[in-house]
């Protein structure tokens, strides 16, 4: 399945149907192909639509960790804001309405970690508070910085 976003794209797990049972039970598959969707998700309130982005694999003094084991002590988690809340479009109904989350579209962000709320089809995918962003961090190369 696709979800898409302006300018992104993200595969997604199939969605179980009621009427059939769940997709991995064992009973022979249905001749017929299931149905591709789309979904836009677009936040209400004072929410941002965030992806995970992976962590350093290593630590401060250098050794490789195995994947998961930093995320796992982390207080706050690192993402990139894919969708924020908006309103109402224009009265032409062209477009989408103006960002009122405060958060900037595309901004990479710290939040705290326990306060997410996951998004059922995808596990990169987390619905933020935008109270529970603790900052908006801005990357900058090693050349710019001297």
């Amino acid at each position: 399945m696709l979800l898409e976003f302006r300018h992104q794209k993200w595969e997604s797990a199939p969605v179980d149907d009621p009427k059939k049972g769940r997709a991995d039970d064992n009973e022979p598959e249905a001749t017929e192909p299931r149905p591709r969707v789309s979904r836009y998700v677009m936040p209400l309130g004072p929410r941002v639509l965030v992806k995970l982005l992976p962590g350093d694999s290593r630590t401060s003094a250098g050794l490789f960790l195995p994947p998961g084991a930093k995320e796992a002590a982390a207080e706050v988690a690192y993402a990139e804001v894919v969708e924020v809340a908006r309103a109402n479009p224009d009265d032409e109904g062209e477009g989408f309405g103006k960002n009122v989350s405060g958060v900037p579209l595309g901004a990479r962000v710290l939040f705290v970690k326990s306060k997410g709320l996951a998004v059922p089809w995808d596990d990169k995918l987390r619905v933020v508070e935008v109270k529970d962003v603790v900052a908006i961090v801005e990357e900058i190369g090693l050349d710019e910085a001297h």
